[in-house]
């Protein structure tokens, strides 16, 4: 049987951009999870800092991919009609929100922020990211969204 495939009017040789972009936003906001905790341990200052930086540079740069996996929801009509797509955007959304306050909450006070709020925050992300991420993985895997044909691995016989 063949897979059903639904390209990306958003890919660059064949290649979606969503997906390459998601990664560095990903390891960047779980990142804070950790910041968060050795902060909490240790009362060091440099792991605050660290924090709003990767805090900072995690929601800006989900809010590009979040951009660009949204224009294929938009311009590609196949990915609209599935309730995966719309429920990991909408995931994705509440991300890219709760991140923007996780950041935006600390740039006066690094430090003072972390707990409980920050923390609080931290970890909610890390939650939506997992959320969001089981829904792109279904996208790609069952619904052969941003897979090009000749990426395609022979079917198997049975």
């Amino acid at each position: 049987m063949q897979k059903q495939i639904i390209p990306s009017k958003m890919a660059i040789f064949g290649h979606p951009i969503h997906p390459q972009l998601v990664h560095f936003p990903v390891a960047l906001l779980l990142s804070v999870v950790l910041t968060d905790i050795l902060y909490i341990w240790s009362e060091d200052f440099f792991w605050a800092r660290a924090g709003i930086w990767l805090a900072g540079a995690g929601a800006l740069g989900a809010w590009v991919a979040g951009i660009v996996g949204m224009l294929d929801l938009v311009l590609v009509p196949a990915i609209r009609r599935l309730i995966t797509a719309w429920s990991h955007a909408i995931l994705a959304v509440m991300l890219i929100s709760v991140a923007s306050l996780n950041w935006l909450s600390r740039i006066a006070a690094p430090d003072e922020a972390i707990w409980p709020w920050g923390m609080y925050l931290s970890v909610l992300s890390a939650l939506l990211i997992a959320s969001a991420a089981f829904l792109g993985g279904i996208l790609v895997y069952d619904h052969g969204v941003g897979v090009t044909q000749d990426k395609l691995a022979p079917p198997r016989e049975q």
